[in-house]
């Protein structure tokens, strides 16, 4: 048995300068900017979110700007094989801490190890 869930909404911009497309974000969905520069390297920020609802996480990307989505889960190898039977692939196992997959319609998504202390009350069990 494993647990999954959405857990972020990540907006994937193609951009030199990360600051001016959190602060666009920020503004456009009316959530605080919680961390300007998550990892001190310019390629992560997130918006401030409560805690029964996703996290929003902006990505400095090297690929065409887009938003793609996370599912958190306490067994990545249980979580992308349940994934891959329903008709997703693996594309690459990322910093060797999460799966890049996509979906039959072409959709890229991460199944990535759990985010938050807890789970919360939207959380999928799967035997």
């Amino acid at each position: 048995m494993h647990h999954s869930r959405l857990c972020t909404i990540v907006i994937d911009c193609r951009v030199d300068d990360l600051a001016a497309s959190t602060a666009f974000w920020s503004q456009a969905l009316g959530k605080p900017i919680a961390a300007p520069d998550q990892d001190g390297d310019g390629r992560y920020a997130e918006l401030a979110t409560d805690d029964d609802e996703p996290v929003i996480l902006l990505q400095k990307v090297e690929h065409d700007s887009r938003v793609h989505l996370d599912i958190e889960t306490d067994d990545l190898e249980a979580e992308a094989s349940r994934l891959e039977r329903l008709g997703a692939k693996r594309i690459a196992f990322a910093r060797k801490r999460w799966w890049v997959m996509e979906a039959p319609s072409g959709h890229r998504f991460c199944v990535v190890r759990r985010q938050r202390e807890a789970f919360g009350p939207h959380l999928n069990r799967w035997e």
